[in-house]
């Protein structure tokens, strides 16, 4: 299993630009896999917890319902438009995706529903270079490192 603790280990300036991007809104969105194996899309929280990335969810969620089925998931993460005036201050999408482990629950949680950590396969960041000319796509693959791809 490769957790956040190890990809921020292996990268950790790439790992903090992404965590900033995680930690600067509280909603985000999911990527499951229906019974039928069509997609769906769904709100999600993160969290960061003792070196895992960690995602909760209520009882009788269909998420939660794809992911027991089915542990492959994305979650994508947006940040702040930058202003016309400057827009290589965007800092860019997050895409992370892998497979959800359920965790046991904790003696001390406040609510019923299942928390689950996120087994690494990929970690994508896509923002603009510092000049705003090319798109550039950051990207990290346990056992890969992390690859830089420039479009313009």
């Amino acid at each position: 299993m490769t957790r956040w603790g190890e990809f921020e280990a292996a990268e950790p300036e790439l790992a903090g630009r992404i965590k900033s991007i995680l930690l600067a809104r509280k909603h985000h969105t999911l990527a499951t896999l229906r019974k039928d194996g069509s997609p769906r899309v769904s709100g999600i929280e993160v969290a960061f917890d003792d070196g895992d990335l960690v995602l909760g969810m209520m009882p009788a969620s269909l998420k939660l319902a794809d992911v027991r089925r089915d542990a492959r998931v994305a979650v994508h993460a947006l940040s702040d438009d930058p202003s016309e005036e400057q827009p290589g201050a965007w800092k860019g999408d997050v895409k992370l995706a892998g497979l959800l482990v359920e965790q046991a629950p904790s003696p001390a949680a406040e609510v019923d529903g299942a928390r689950f950590c996120l087994d690494i396969a990929e970690v994508v960041l896509t923002h603009l270079d510092d000049m705003a000319q090319q798109l550039e796509i950051e990207s990290w693959h346990p056992g890969r490192g992390h690859v830089i791809t420039r479009r313009t």
